[in-house]
């Protein structure tokens, strides 16, 4: 056999078995887990990112659990401004309800490659937290000006 042609042969079928690798791998990377107009803030194994975002009256912000843990994004009562709506994945009514649902049954679970949105009507700032993560600093914060 021709050596040239086998290791073609060989390179090929290796790249086509790597490509494939890397793009199950990609759900798991933590570098960049939001690109182009999927999602504003992307969940890692242990993080949110960006930390903090911002943004604009009226518009919507979307997370995405890049990684193969389950998250929630769970806001903080004490630290939104007073007039804003509450938001938790599950759609809870208030941070109590959010916490003693994932507790209890995994209520507001996230899984992987899902996502969640809300819409910031007031401005201010927003912490919110990832339940299961938040002993791991899993905190982040969204920013809305006028």
């Amino acid at each position: 056999m021709n050596r040239r042609v086998y290791l073609a042969a060989v390179g090929t079928s290796l790249s086509a078995s790597l490509a494939g690798c890397s793009s199950v791998m990609s759900v798991f990377d933590d570098e960049e887990p939001c690109s182009g107009d999927e999602c504003d803030i992307g969940m890692t194994r242990n993080a949110f990112v960006p930390v903090e975002y911002e943004t604009t009256v009226g518009e919507t912000v979307v997370w995405k659990n890049t990684s193969g843990a389950d998250h929630t994004v769970t806001a903080l009562e004490n630290s939104i401004p007073e007039d804003a709506a509450y938001f938790a994945t599950g759609d809870y009514e208030d941070e109590q309800t959010a916490r003693d649902a994932w507790h209890e049954y995994r209520g507001g679970r996230l899984g992987t490659r899902e996502t969640y949105e809300h819409t910031f009507e007031v401005p201010g700032e927003y912490t919110y937290i990832c339940e299961p993560h938040v002993e791991g600093n899993m905190i982040g914060t969204v920013v809305v000006r006028e």
